[in-house]
């Protein structure tokens, strides 16, 4: 018998271990539980150098809800070194990671905006917390069988949600178009958490230079602030500057 592997990653231990136990009874799962978006990153590599990989993920949409916000750059490092922060930033890493693992996202609530970054993210099914187990092994081998499954009730929200976050991007890239090479240099070294100095030395410009260049980049996507720019940056799908050493060049501006 082919036995499905479930990781249910949640940091309310008995959550996470009593859902373990409930689908353990099942003769063709064999289930797992982690606490943390680390430690289920762990567990994964684990299952994958043994071969022994993970078929399914159950993740807590709440995933440290309960720690202390962190700010965007700390969440971008913590995400190469396998520390996500919460569940929509996890399956956005077992994706990067391990992209063979079908990810379904717990949730205490129906959430359209939230459901629909977890599917941006790449997860394939949104279940309630309090579903039946029938109907969440149903939802786990559906999965498997390229499924993807949301409630019934969430269907009109997430569409709305995606129909709207395709346009901001449309819309957000169409700006971004209009940036001059450089300016889009300097965009990406804003988006990458860089000051005006850092930049300057990054790009070999004048401080003076690269604030005529900042000042423009807001001027051409309509905004009045830094974070406002990588906000819409980010929408259009701008990735942030190679922090790399850079070669060495000469200054000019």
């Amino acid at each position: 018998m082919v036995r499905i592997r479930v990781l249910v990653v949640d940091d309310h231990r008995i959550f996470a271990e009593s859902l373990a136990a409930a689908l353990t009874v099942e003769p063709d799962v064999d289930v797992s539980a982690a606490g943390s978006g680390p430690a289920a990153l762990r567990c994964l590599e684990r299952g994958a150098a043994e071969s022994r990989p993970y078929d399914v993920l159950l993740v807590d949409a709440d995933l440290g809800a309960g720690r202390p916000p962190q700010p965007a750059p700390l969440r971008e490092a913590a995400a190469p070194m396998g520390a996500p922060v919460d569940g929509i930033a996890l399956v956005a890493g077992v994706r990067a990671v391990q992209p063979g693992v079908r990810t379904v996202v717990l949730a205490e609530r129906d959430d359209p905006r939230r459901a629909a970054l977890a599917l941006q993210a790449g997860a394939v099914g949104w279940v309630a917390k309090d579903c039946s187990l029938s109907r969440l092994l149903t939802v786990v081998r559906g999965v498997l069988r390229e499924e993807t499954h949301l409630p019934p009730a969430l269907l009109t929200g997430v569409l709305r949600e995606l129909t709207a976050a395709r346009k901001h991007r449309s819309d957000s890239e169409r700006l971004v178009e209009s940036l001059t090479p450089r300016e889009r240099e300097v965009l990406r070294c804003m988006v990458a958490g860089l000051g005006r100095k850092a930049v300057a030395e990054r790009l070999f410009l004048s401080p003076h230079t690269v604030r005529t260049h900042m000042q423009n980049v807001l001027g051409k996507l309509g905004v009045h602030s830094t974070l406002a720019a990588v906000a819409l940056a980010r929408r259009a799908g701008v990735g942030p500057a190679d922090l790399a050493p850079p070669s060495n060049g000469v200054r000019a501006g």
